[in-house]
């Protein structure tokens, strides 16, 4: 079969390609199999919608007929929507690891009829420069070798294989056992980790890294070390500062290039601005500066216009418009003073870094253009703060008649249920009953949505335009447990009927993750066992963009253990720790979510109200942060659990 199958996807990232002369295939057994007839070895293309380089790659080599001949010919190819199927990606990521190179977007993996890799790279040029080899010598070089040189080309394969397959965790006789001053010792590496002056990791690239910032929070609160969480906050305030920022619409770009948060890579994910929606809960509840507030406002505000597909949320904004990475939100001073007029122009481009000359260059424009920020410029009065909302808005406008870059529609659970669980804790943080409503609501758009068809409890990962996009992954599941458990814990004292519906749900889902996606020793695998379309079946505990799945369950367990009084979900939850604690010990800021969950663990509190009247108590226990706080009714506890007497002895109300 030949010819270009993308026009049947879903994923609006292959969609982009469907035009190409390349004849795309998209994973899956079909494409393996004609693989194995052929004889030919597989390019795979691994990517995503928002990916400026892959777009860059898709316009020089993809979008060419010549390259797409020697493509076609060489190879069977087939294009994967990374966040569509996560596990292809971190499989074939690793495999990458494993030759020693650097992982990154596009990704471009060589593989044999079977699907097991034997080469790879990321991005390669159309035309050779800086020491690149173009991309046809590389396909050429490629299958030759794969023709001429098989017994190289198995030796490879071979290794690869084996370093997936075994993975061996490091000698865990040599270490310390997990406990409470190892938690200590990894928020403490966090914090000399950090940035003093800017926040964030020391050094370029700048990532939000929210689950680094949660462990120093809980951190700074257990050790009573304010330097630490100050840390974390100034973190938060130079992102909520910075150009990575968007300072008229809302939202935050998915990194920075710079030590100073102050240029993005301007594609926005849902996963990270829904992560950093509770950090600033946090931080507001922790310093009482509006400012962290007000950005939750303002995200909260461009995920209700901009973002809003089905009831629930879009994945991504591009970072590309007009084939121009960051051209949508760039300005010239020009432009400010044309559509602010001289007077309110002066007085924005004070606060908002905006001169003639600019600060920051576009090598692809050769422009001098303005990133707007607030990093180091001069504090407004509030009567100034008041004139510079509404030329906020004026310039919103004026942006909105830009061709605006492309939106990645398609709906994906895990991240959606991150959104939800960070708008439920939110909204109690910071005392905004408007953001609950809108978590429930979005929760309940993912039940119509996500549910596998006629699988009772079951989830799919992807949707987009009544199309299914597979099977749900472990993350899925794991985030959808904690995103009812927050908004059981939200509506505990409200809508009498929802909390036990939110409870069942959590049920069911943390025993789909231990019949189906559980290992003999606790840890999930990213695929359910009867899922197999994949050579190696990964289970992945290390952090990535968002929390890892077991961090994820690991907290949920012990939750779940505290609102049913059910101490067999603690004791999954200790297996757990135990399997990973090797790995935990030896890069510990590469786990942090399995951190957090730990410190949950070890020092969680469980607030229980007895009672009829407990609504003002409620929204107190509500105010205080979650990370280590469980809010539970003793009425919905069994009648072992001690809270039953104190039940029997609250009268009106009692926490």
């Amino acid at each position: 079969m030949s010819g270009n199958e993308l026009n049947r996807a879903a994923s609006p990232y292959l969609l982009q390609h469907k035009d190409n002369p390349v004849h795309w295939k998209e994973w899956g057994k079909e494409a393996l199999a004609l693989a194995q007839r052929s004889g030919k070895p597989i390019l795979l293309s691994v990517g995503y919608a928002a990916c400026h380089w892959c777009h860059i790659m898709a316009g020089e080599s993809f979008e060419d007929p010549g390259t797409a001949a020697v493509m076609n010919d060489l190879f069977v190819n087939i294009k994967v929507d990374r966040e569509e199927r996560p596990d292809v990606d971190h499989l074939y990521m690793t495999a990458l690891h494993a030759l020693g190179q650097q992982g990154g977007w596009p990704l471009t993996m060589f593989l044999a009829p079977d699907g097991e890799p034997f080469w790879g790279g990321t991005y390669f040029p159309k035309q050779s420069r800086f020491g690149r080899a173009s991309l046809v010598t590389v396909l050429r070089s490629v299958a030759e070798a794969y023709r001429d040189q098989p017994a190289t080309v198995m030796k490879n394969k071979s290794a690869l294989m084996q370093a997936l397959r075994s993975q061996p965790p490091p000698d865990a006789a040599k270490l310390p056992d997990l406990s409470a001053r190892t938690l200590d010792e990894a928020s403490r590496r966090a914090a000399s980790a950090m940035d003093p002056i800017n926040g964030g990791l020391n050094g370029a690239p700048k990532f939000p890294n929210a689950a680094l910032i949660e462990l120093l929070f809980r951190g700074g609160k257990r050790l009573r070390d304010r330097e630490m969480t100050d840390l974390g906050v100034l973190t938060l305030r130079r992102i909520a500062q910075g150009g990575i920022y968007d300072h008229l619409g809302g939202g935050f770009a998915r990194y920075s290039v710079d030590a100073r948060w102050l240029v993005p890579h301007f594609e926005k994910m849902l996963y990270d601005n829904a992560q950093l929606i509770e950090l600033l809960a946090l931080a507001f509840r922790d310093t009482g500066d509006g400012l962290f507030k007000l950005r939750i406002e303002e995200t909260v505000g461009w995920l209700e216009r901009e973002m809003t597909v089905d009831g629930a949320f879009a994945a991504s904004l591009d970072a590309d418009s007009e084939h121009v990475e960051g051209k949508f939100y760039v300005w010239s001073k020009g432009e400010i003073d044309g559509v602010l007029g001289e007077t309110d122009a002066e007085l924005f481009c004070q606060v908002y870094d905006v001169s003639a000359k600019g600060n920051w260059h576009d090598e692809h424009t050769g422009q001098s253009v303005n990133i707007l920020n607030r990093l180091d410029t001069p504090e407004p009065s509030a009567e100034d703060e008041a004139r510079l909302g509404a030329m906020r808005q004026k310039l919103l406008a004026a942006r909105g008649a830009r061709i605006r870059p492309g939106l990645d529609d398609k709906i994906l659970t895990d991240w959606n249920a991150l959104a939800v669980a960070a708008l439920a804790r939110a909204s109690g943080l910071c005392g905004e009953p408007a953001w609950l409503r809108l978590a429930e609501r979005v929760f309940d758009a993912l039940l119509g949505l996500m549910q596998a068809p006629g699988e009772e409890g079951y989830l799919v990962h992807a949707r987009r335009n009544e199309r299914c996009g597979g099977k749900a992954f472990a993350s899925d599941y794991a985030a959808m447990t904690m995103a009812a458990l927050a908004l059981l814990e939200a509506r505990v004292a409200g809508e009498a009927g929802r909390g036990p519906d939110y409870l069942a749900k959590a049920g069911t889902w943390l025993g789909v993750l231990a019949d189906h996606y559980a290992g003999p020793d606790g840890v999930l695998f990213m695929t359910a066992a009867e899922d197999g379309d994949i050579p190696v079946r990964l289970a992945p505990i290390a952090d990535e963009a968002t929390p890892n799945a077991n961090g994820v369950y690991a907290a949920s367990l012990v939750r779940m253990a505290a609102m049913t009084g059910d101490d067999r979900y603690r004791d999954t939850a200790d297996r757990l720790f135990e399997a990973a604690q090797a790995s935990l010990m030896r890069y510990p800021l590469g786990h942090c979510s399995l951190f957090n969950a730990f410190d949950l663990r070890l020092h969680g509190v469980e607030i229980v109200l007895a009672g009829e009247h407990v609504a003002e108590l409620a929204r107190a226990a509500l105010q205080t942060p979650y990370l280590n706080r469980t809010l539970c009714l003793a009425a919905g506890l069994p009648d072992r659990h001690v809270a039953q007497h104190q039940e029997r002895a609250a009268g009106r109300g009692a926490a």
